[in-house]
């Protein structure tokens, strides 16, 4: 009794704690669907049949699809092992079934597509693991047995992540919430904090993700997930001090001139003139900072080299840059770009004036810069 005391006083400490540390960040919460991804991964996680059954109910009415639920239980096998994977597919089935019966159709989903031809599952699951965690990783382990290394590049970067019927935020949320479900995977869930944030998730999304953990899961398992996310947190503050070896060009000029929101600098490393009508800028942006609505009459080339980032076109879904990434952004196409919530950004910016100069709008609302 007194010990289930103490371990509840510590979890409303440390959740002041973490409210404290991110009352600032004004990004939105999980949606409905994800806050039904991190139930049903964490019961799968758990072998918790009958709680998982629920779930499956409750994603379902969320607008969760068939073929998307498959592939999250799919994944899992990867971290909860095929058995807890193949129960979850069968109570999958059941549910479907039951639904089924009561007239209730649910949409089917979307298909992954194809594997990149020309690759073999090695070359393309290095290339998705140096992507999604933004450094090469080997040494340690990997090198005391390079089976594991492969099987992790082969199977589960290559196999499941090259998928593309789930973006690797979701790959992420699913990750996240069956590692905060296990027993002893405290190591890999610090890990997976951090690339989870690199992919896209905040650290308000990341807390009430740990939150779904204590009160629908395990109030054990809630209080050490929180505590391994704050030692995240506390570690690693998103600042461009965090990025020395990925800044290329100085900060150049702080940027004043009412078309950002937020702190950005600009070094200018090339004017346009009478003999090439392109120029070409290096763009520091600070976490949640970014351009207005904006559109270029002759186009503009986006090179992503350092930090996490957003680029969105008018009508069509944000889209999360990261190191190494090129936008291709059409002439006359209004458009904003600029860092994530938690990560500074950093972008090589080719524009061809060619046509006429940048044309500058109105400013991008917390509702557009926060919209999935």
């Amino acid at each position: 009794m007194l010990k289930n005391k103490i371990l509840f006083c510590l979890f409303i400490v440390i959740n002041h704690i973490l409210l404290a540390q991110t009352k600032t960040d004004s990004s939105l919460s999980l949606s409905p669907k994800e806050r039904s991804i991190v139930a049903i991964s964490a019961h799968t996680a758990q072998g918790n049949m009958p709680k998982l059954q629920m779930a499956l109910h409750d994603g379902l009415n969320a607008g969760l699809t068939i073929n998307e639920i498959k592939e999250m239980l799919v994944q899992l096998y990867a971290y909860a092992g095929f058995p807890r994977s193949l129960n979850a597919l069968n109570n999958l089935m059941g549910v479907l079934e039951e639904r089924k019966k009561k007239d209730i159709n649910d949409a089917a989903g979307k298909e992954p597509s194809p594997y990149p031809a020309g690759k073999t599952m090695l070359q393309t699951g290095t290339g998705n693991q140096t992507k999604l965690t933004g450094r090469k990783i080997g040494g340690g382990v990997y090198e005391f047995a390079p089976a594991i290394d492969q099987f992790l590049k082969e199977h589960l970067f290559g196999a499941i992540f090259g998928r593309d019927n789930l973006d690797w935020k979701t790959r992420e949320i699913i990750t996240i919430a069956a590692l905060a479900a296990m027993e002893g995977t405290e190591p890999q869930l610090r890990s997976h904090f951090g690339v989870g944030m690199y992919n896209g998730l905040t650290k308000n999304q990341l807390a009430e993700l740990v939150t779904i953990i204590e009160t629908d899961v395990s109030a054990k398992r809630g209080i050490v997930a929180r505590q391994v996310l704050q030692a995240v947190i506390n570690q690693k503050p998103y600042t461009m001090a965090t990025l020395p070896d990925e800044v290329i060009f100085p900060l150049g000029q702080k940027i004043d001139n009412g078309n950002f929101i937020g702190t950005a600098w600009l070094k200018q490393l090339a004017l346009s003139d009478s003999s090439n009508q392109t120029a070409i800028g290096n763009v520091t942006f600070e976490p949640g900072a970014r351009t207005n609505w904006h559109l270029h009459p002759g186009g503009q080339i986006l090179l992503a080299t350092g930090g996490l980032g957003y680029y969105q076109e008018k009508g069509s879904p944000k889209r999360l840059l990261r190191k190494g990434d090129v936008v291709k952004c059409p002439p006359n196409i209004p458009h904003w770009h600029g860092a994530s919530h938690d990560q500074p950004f950093i972008q090589i910016a080719i524009t061809n004036n060619q046509n006429g100069a940048t044309v500058w709008m109105q400013p991008v609302t917390d509702a557009e810069y926060n919209n999935n």
